[in-house]
């Protein structure tokens, strides 16, 4: 095809590789980029791809993310797309450009100068950051889980927290000399990312002090806490699910401090609205998300108090029906009419990936005014305690009605999320080969990351 032929297709831009954007690239590369109707376009912040639910055990260290992650080129290459690096900052709807930031190294040497991108549709799919509600101390003193930057970065300070420990409490020979200093490490926020981090860290510390860590007594020497402003845990889950959740937290011996509104976090520890005081070493904000700030009021378009865009139920913004936003980064209607908005939930992004993949192909084919519109449909909710406590998992609101399950069952349908994810990547095939190749290299890994 020659240069010329090739401006005049209709130009998709996706910003952003979530597990939504790249499911989205992915089809409609293998559909529309293959039959040589759309050029797709992906744009992404980084080099790969984790599935975000994987961050906590990223953090903890029962996953390590070399070999769970995707690159990004070369999912383009496989699926017909171009993915192009770089993180958004200014967006031109006149001339329908999108502007990026220019890409350093670790040094600080700019790669890639700032540039621009043309569209014909943009997608804009970037989803969410922590949302600190500007509590004093809590930027500069805590670490989020947004990314896998700051999933191992976490990792990092957890892994060298325990061999300070065990380096103070033993002589060159390894012989004890002291009790190690206690390892405390406090999550602010009891939503599924908090307790899902609390059972997983309770595994990965015992699982990381027994490779030869044997100074550090687990039980003794780490301390696990978790505060939540609301007078339960999981608040926005059923109550069974956070009874159930909480007596099993409570056999881990993690801290539970429900009812406690954080006021102030300092690099010694936590100060809460009744005046308790809560040291840590570690602290993991998980308290609340928004969208990021460069979204707020850019070019002209409509924004909320969590710098979501707003759309319509079709998922296009209410300023410009050229511009698309889905999941953690958009307002969209829980279904059409409504003024309750959709939660911001790995399976709405999935839905809608699902629906925009139906709406390019209208859009490309001239069909602009007939787009589908995206109603939530709630398939239940599942939290995930970790092997090594046996809690397995929980889930509600079952096509329609509402089912509690957990145990043995609700881990393989919480191992089925992520095996749905890398289908709608890979193929059926590929993910089968996966699952072999990993069952038999297993029993040749440790169990937790020890770097």
């Amino acid at each position: 095809m020659s240069i010329k032929e090739n401006k005049i297709l209709h130009e998709i831009l996706i910003v952003g590789g979530g597990a939504g954007g790249l499911e989205l690239a992915t089809k409609l590369g293998d559909s529309l980029g293959k039959k040589k109707k759309a050029n797709i376009t992906l744009v992404d912040a980084k080099k790969t791809h984790v599935w975000k639910p994987l961050l906590h055990e990223i953090a903890a260290g029962s996953l390590n993310p070399e070999k769970d992650e995707l690159d990004y080129l070369a999912q383009g290459y496989w699926h017909n797309f171009k993915f192009r690096l770089g993180r958004m900052v200014g967006l031109d709807r006149n001339k329908k450009e999108v502007i990026l930031e220019s890409f350093s190294d670790e040094q600080g040497i700019e790669i890639i100068p700032k540039r621009t991108f043309r569209y014909d549709t943009l997608i804009i799919s970037v989803g969410s950051t922590i949302n600190d509600f500007g509590i004093k101390g809590a930027a500069k003193n805590t670490i989020a889980l947004d990314t896998q930057d700051q999933a191992e970065r976490f990792h990092q300070k957890l892994h060298n927290a325990i061999l300070k420990a065990q380096t103070q409490s033993s002589d060159d020979f390894g012989f004890p000399l002291k009790e190690p200093e206690k390892l405390e490490v406090v999550i602010v926020g009891a939503g599924a990312t908090g307790v899902e981090l609390a059972a997983e860290l309770h595994k990965a510390t015992r699982e990381m002090t027994a490779y030869g860590l044997d100074n550090v007594n687990p039980d003794r020497d780490i301390k696990i806490s978790l505060i939540e402003s609301s007078d339960r845990l999981l608040p926005a889950l059923p109550k069974r699910m956070s009874h159930s959740v909480e007596t099993e937290l409570k056999k881990l011996k993690v801290n539970l401090f429900l009812g406690e509104k954080v006021t102030e976090v300092t690099n010694k520890g936590i100060k809460t609205h009744t005046g308790r005081y809560i040291s840590s070493e570690l602290v993991v904000w998980a308290a609340g998300i928004k969208a990021p700030m460069f979204l707020s009021k850019i070019a002209g378009l409509k924004s909320n108090k969590l710098n979501q865009l707003e759309v319509f139920s079709t998922l296009q913004t209410t300023e410009d029906s050229s511009i698309f936003a889905f999941g953690d980064c958009a307002a969209c209607p829980i279904k059409p009419g409504s003024l309750k908005l959709v939660p911001p939930r790995a399976q709405s992004a999935h839905q809608q990936a699902d629906l925009l993949y139906k709406s390019m192909k209208k859009v490309v084919s001239g069909k602009k005014t007939s787009l589908p519109q995206y109603s939530y449909k709630d398939y239940g909710s599942l939290v995930n305690l970790g092997r090594y406590t046996t809690v397995g998992n929980l889930m509600g609101s079952l096509m329609g009605g509402s089912m509690f399950i957990e145990g043995l069952i609700a881990r393989l349908m919480y191992l089925t999320l992520y095996q749905m994810h890398l289908m709608a990547l890979h193929g059926v095939m590929s993910v089968i080969f996966r699952l072999l190749a990993k069952g038999i290299t297993r029993r040749f890994e440790t169990h937790v990351k020890l770097h």
